[in-house]
């Protein structure tokens, strides 16, 4: 057993972890970075799937803490490819000489705390271990696959990939009959570009998903050009967003609008593209009857494009609210089904039995394939915590604390653990937020901390219970506001079977969430308690 002694220990190498680092080594602190993969970028190491592409412009999918950075890098389209983020991620951790501190193929199997030296023990999968000041959880909220767990898969004689865990060399689907399970945002990425690809794709679908064009284009240079100009101010105003990018939420109602008017509105962001529409009206997650309005115009644009009838309809979602699940967006999902190449089955129907030597056998018939991409979906916001053996004071599980749900002081801390920082953890914006915005924000708010503690002499910060059992009411209370709550999704957990239903992120929006995150520390980290090496204060409540 070998040990390294760091300041910080940071788990993970993608957006959060690459920033993570570079804040906290501008400190002055020794950090060491740990990342399971086998090259930096997280998500967008992992998700190299065909057609894997960001649903947030890339203008504003990026760093903005410098402004060089900004100014030099030149974005090729309106939303990025994995490719081009891949790029972005490699040159971000080159220009500012940050793998000397990233250690690679470094898969983390427990994180400890000793109370008595008040440092984090870390333990790793190859038996290497380390020990830190500071632990900074920055795992992602999109890294533990669902696994598929169709009986006779290991009998099936052709080729099957998870999205997340796709060849780094590719694969080659020329000539084949792909089938295709789940129809999440990565289900309809990816079928729209193998549909391209295979002689024949099945497209194995349980819920029908809303998808919003994309309206991708190249970014022209002179556009890209006048974007940088005004840098500054577009990302003043994304911090002051509700999900992290420049838009204004309309202040009319879908409820109080004319027919006319609603047609209208959809229609203009519609042709926008991208998440936009959901910006149409002010009560879209709010009130049922609003929110049918534009779930229906996205049904009708469904009924218009696809050709068949019976296809259409079974491609239209009912019984859950537009925007209530992953809202996706595509370039050209829909139009697939127009080919003579691709074939919709709907599994819901009848639904898939088993995995045979030759196939999927589904309650009425057996379709022949060669490939069979598994788009699964994740174990989302909690999973990548908790595949790690995290113990916090007198030896305490963060698995027996969060068994009945998860439980958080602002998405950043949890009772019991001190000195762990959670980079966009559940009870903050998060997924439902752009989330180099967020990562960054918190990263931020981080670094901040760390440099108040040490300029003060004191060795620990941890959440009260007081102030985490408040904030996990507040998250509820704000979910319950809207109409999240009724419906099944990764948001609350409903797709991991036994994992308990509670609404994870905090949907107040990330304007709002940062003036509270900001409150906090101006009130000497409100809700915290600090110690010294010889005493415990709490600070100001």
């Amino acid at each position: 057993m070998s040990e390294g002694r760091y300041d910080a220990i940071i788990v993970g190498a993608g957006f959060s972890g690459l920033y993570a680092l570079h804040r906290l080594r501008g400190l002055g602190l020794s950090v060491r970075v740990l990342e399971a993969g086998g090259g930096i970028g997280g998500t967008w190491y992992w998700n190299r799937y065909p057609g894997a592409r960001c649903d947030i412009e890339s203008v504003d999918y990026s760093y903005s803490f410098d402004d060089e950075l900004q100014q030099e890098w030149t974005w090729s389209e309106r939303y990025p490819a994995q490719p081009e983020l891949q790029r972005y991620l490699e040159h971000v951790a080159d220009r500012f000489d940050l793998r000397r501190d990233i250690q690679l193929d470094t898969h983390v199997t427990q994180a400890r705390y000793d109370e008595v030296a008040s440092r984090w023990l870390i333990d790793t999968q190859d038996g290497t271990s380390f020990s830190a000041c500071y632990c900074v959880m920055a795992t992602g909220m999109l890294s533990v696959l669902k696994r598929p767990d169709f009986p006779g898969l290991d009998d099936f004689e052709g080729e099957w990939f998870h999205t997340a865990r796709w060849p780094q060399d590719g694969a080659d689907l020329a000539g084949k009959r792909v089938g295709i399970v789940g129809t999440g945002s990565t289900g309809i990425q990816a079928a729209t570009t193998i549909a391209e690809q295979a002689e024949h794709l099945f497209v194995f679908q349980r819920t029908p998903n809303y998808s919003l064009p994309a309206q991708n284009r190249p970014l022209p240079g002179e556009e890209a050009e006048a974007i940088k100009s005004n840098y500054g101010e577009r990302r003043r105003q994304a911090r002051e967003s509700f999900i992290g990018v420049p838009s204004q939420l309309a202040e009319a109602a879908a409820v109080e609008a004319t027919e006319q008017e609603r047609a209208q509105a959809f229609e203009t962001r519609w042709q926008q593209g991208g998440l936009n529409l959901m910006s149409a009206f002010n009560d879209l997650l709010t009130n049922a009857e609003a929110n049918e309005h534009a779930a229906e115009f996205v049904r009708s644009k469904i009924r218009a494009t696809v050709k068949d009838a019976a296809v259409a309809e079974r491609l239209q979602p009912r019984g859950y609210a537009i925007g209530t699940k992953r809202l996706c967006v595509d370039t050209g999902y829909f139009e697939i089904f127009n080919r003579d190449n691709v074939s919709l089955v709907d599994v819901r129907e009848a639904p898939i039995k088993a995995i045979t030597p030759r196939g999927v056998r589904t309650a009425d018939t057996e379709y022949e394939l060669d490939v069979l991409v598994f788009a699964t979906g994740f174990d989302a916001m909690t999973g990548a915590l908790l595949s790690i053996d995290v113990r916090g004071r007198g030896g305490e599980s963060l698995r027996a604390k969060w068994a009945a749900g998860q439980r958080t002081y602002l998405g950043l801390a949890t009772a019991g653990f001190p000195n762990l920082f959670i980079v966009t953890g559940p009870g903050s914006p998060s997924v439902l937020s752009n989330m180099v915005l967020s990562i960054e924000q918190h990263v931020e708010w981080i670094a901040d901390c760390v440099a108040h503690l040490r300029a003060g002499g004191m060795t620990s910060i941890e959440a009260t219970q007081e102030a985490e059992d408040s904030w996990v009411a507040h998250v509820a209370q704000v979910a319950d506001y809207t109409l999240h709550g009724a419906a099944n999704s990764w948001y609350n957990g409903a797709n991991i079977p036994g994992k308990p239903r509670v609404y994870m992120p905090y949907i107040g929006g990330v304007g709002e969430y940062r003036k509270i995150c900001d409150g906090v520390a101006a009130r000497g980290y409100e809700g915290f308690l600090l110690e010294t090496t010889r005493e415990t204060t709490e600070a100001a409540a």
